[in-house]
């Protein structure tokens, strides 16, 4: 039992880490692109060419003093960054990464997928109320209709590829793509 545990645990930290790196390299991606648009360098301070300023800029938050609005309120405010957070890293549990290499296996990992990555949503639109502002509230409420508006057209686009597996399993799902989905239904 406490080996199933252990195991799993690793497995998170095995997907998680690379997840969260790529994120961090990704952002610094980013601001090195648009740093080159707008004719400066962008990040160069920590590392050589700036490499280590991710890390930097993790380190930095974890230390940084949170700042809330004084009519906010404060519970809310603080969540909902958590609540648009955890289920986009929790999605990261049913996708197989490898033949045998996954954290679960359920039968509905497709639907899963969908309705968990819908839950962030309800992040955006709290974290927009909880500020007491009502331009952040008409910001979340947009922000969010354009999440829920995505959200339809994947779920249409999943059903093709549904219907050639004839299973929401994901790990199944993989396994029966002779070809993949996409050459077979571009």
């Amino acid at each position: 039992m406490i080996m199933e545990i252990v195991a799993v645990l690793i497995k998170i930290v095995m997907i998680l880490a690379p997840v969260l790196l790529t994120v961090a390299y990704l952002t610094y991606l980013e601001r090195k692109i648009i740093g080159r648009m707008q004719v400066r360098l962008g990040p160069t301070r920590v590392g050589p060419f700036g490499l280590l300023q991710p890390i930097a800029d993790g380190l930095k938050l974890f230390f940084k003093e949170d700042i809330v609005p004084t009519k906010a309120d404060k519970v809310v405010f603080i969540l909902a960054p958590i609540i648009v957070l955890v289920p986009s890293l929790i999605l990261f549990s049913v996708i197989p990464f490898a033949e045998h290499f996954y954290i679960t296996n359920l039968n509905i990992g497709l639907l899963y997928l969908l309705s968990v990555a819908s839950l962030g949503v309800y992040g955006v639109v709290l974290s927009g109320w909880a500020s007491n502002s009502k331009y952040a509230v008409l910001g979340g409420l947009r922000a969010a209709a354009q999440m829920v508006s995505y959200e339809v057209f994947l779920g249409f686009a999943l059903i093709g590829p549904v219907m050639m597996s004839g299973t929401l399993n994901l790990v199944d799902f993989v396994n029966k793509q002779e070809v993949w989905y996409i050459v077979c239904q571009p």
